[in-house]
């Protein structure tokens, strides 16, 4: 309990003297710098704790777990080390849950597979399942109430591509229903209870209320579900990951009520979104109350079905986090941010700049009435927003944005963004505050013009490409 208490006393300080105070009119970039400088690394005692000399033998054959688990209860006994996987191929039938003070390194060469059988993945742990907590079977890499946890090398983490737990995408709709109505009612935690004969696929790697945690250079592949999932945590670095996961739900990293985060230098080829921020779902996100903020997102390559994202689980708030020097490669939206009426909930303060774009079906959206399904009345706000310095490749739409009338989308800055074709330049439902400067589209000028008259938001976007 110390820990715990440790953490919501750091969740409530440590605001950047610079972000107290911000500039409405323009987003404050020199936020970027004095994050990363504050973000702490893990601190973990220098010593291996190799997994052959706890029984384990790497064939790809013989269930390697027990010999995992014996050497990172070892490690932990001791104070801490680094749990060493050589290489092979490691098969862990059920989960390795980390511990504090634990590095589990997978040198050249290692594979560390999952089994195939959903039943290994029980019994059920806590976890938040799209935005809202559940108890369900475990994350395949899992650790909660830690300090100082890390995962690095340069191997490879596989959900395995036969595993069960893929072809339950189809068949989760009922049980993902069931649990958002508990949330969005308050059903309490010990109540929702998701185990054998449920349907909702846990994540490849999860850790919840970790502080000082490092994710550096695996290639993660074959996830059930989300692949890199950050709830509730703090001071995290995640670098030079490669993410080739193409399954349903695919993210290749969730930021998820997390603070102090930096996410550098990556490669993400995934079934949904490289990279995505959020904070919970309708009434059980804006309870636990957790933002996600003080974020960093740079120098990354990212390709799948949306490049990055905001939400559409929100509902906590996000704010001061920032995207730069990135490149997008293709997919169907570029930058993807989203809410509805049942989350609540403030996006504020968000930069994005210095990006490459390949082909895409939208370059904003702005899915701000995304569809829900329990008649909430709480709407969420995003303001402040600035996209600067883009250079684009050919797109459907270059701009579309859907908000509800009672909460529009305001003060959103398009600066030198240059596009090299567009079948459709803006789609705007209720948006105020919308400024093009410099946007072009097969070099010829973009001007957006508010038609007051017309209904919030209104306008019209004129080029002759």
């Amino acid at each position: 309990m110390a820990f715990l208490s440790a953490v919501c006393l750091a969740w409530a300080g440590g605001v950047p003297a610079s972000a107290q105070d911000p500039d409405p009119g323009r987003v404050d970039w020199s936020l970027v710098e004095t994050i990363v400088s504050r973000i702490e690394t893990p601190r973990i005692p220098d010593r291996d704790y190799p997994v052959v000399d706890f029984g384990g033998v790497a064939d790809g054959a013989r269930d390697t777990r027990p010999a995992i688990l014996a050497a990172i209860a070892r490690a932990s006994a001791d104070g801490g080390g680094r749990v060493v996987l050589s290489p092979g191929v490691w098969l862990s039938r059920g989960p390795i849950h980390l511990a504090s003070h634990i590095e589990l390194h997978l040198e050249p060469g290692s594979h560390l597979l999952f089994s195939p059988d959903a039943a290994d993945y029980l019994p059920v742990v806590e976890t938040r399942w799209e935005g809202t907590r559940v108890l369900s079977y475990s994350p395949l890499i899992y650790a909660h109430d830690v300090e100082d946890v890390a995962i690095t090398g340069p191997g490879t983490i596989d959900g395995n591509a036969q595993s069960k737990f893929h072809p339950w995408h189809p068949l989760a709709d009922p049980d993902m229903q069931r649990l958002r109505r508990m949330g969005f009612s308050g059903v309490p935690l010990e109540e929702r209870v998701f185990a054998e004969g449920t349907h909702l696929r846990p994540p490849l790697i999860q850790l919840l209320r970790a502080r000082r945690v490092l994710l550096d250079g695996y290639t993660a592949v074959n996830s059930p579900f989300w692949v890199n999932h950050l709830v509730y945590c703090q001071d995290v670095t995640v670098r030079n990951l490669r993410v080739e996961s193409h399954f349903p739900n695919n993210d290749g990293v969730d930021v998820d009520s997390s603070r102090y985060v930096l996410v550098e230098d990556s490669t993400f080829r995934t079934g949904d979104d490289a990279v995505v921020v959020k904070s919970g779902r309708d009434l059980d996100g804006r309870t636990v109350a957790k933002p996600s903020e003080y974020v960093v997102v740079r120098g990354n390559d990212m390709g799948g079905e949306d490049g990055i994202a905001l939400g559409s689980e929100m509902s906590g708030g996000i704010r001061y986090v920032f995207f730069t020097d990135n490149v997008l490669r293709s997919g169907s939206s570029a930058i993807r941010f989203k809410a509805n009426l049942d989350r609540g909930g403030t996006v504020e303060h968000i930069g994005v700049r210095r990006f490459e774009v390949g082909s895409f079906n939208r370059l904003f959206w702005f899915q701000l009435d995304y569809p829900g399904e329990l008649g909430g009345n709480f709407p969420s706000t995003y303001r402040d927003l600035e996209f600067e310095d883009f250079r684009v490749g050919d797109v459907g739409t270059l701009f579309e944005a859907h908000a509800p009338a009672q909460a529009p989308l305001v003060d959103v800055v398009l600066r030198n963004v240059a596009v090299a074709s567009a079948e459709t330049t803006v789609i705007l439902e209720n948006v105020e505050g919308l400024v093009f400067d410099d946007v072009t589209v097969a070099g010829e000028p973009v001007t957006l013009t508010t038609e007051p008259d017309a209904g919030a938001g209104a306008a019209t976007a004129q080029s002759q490409p």
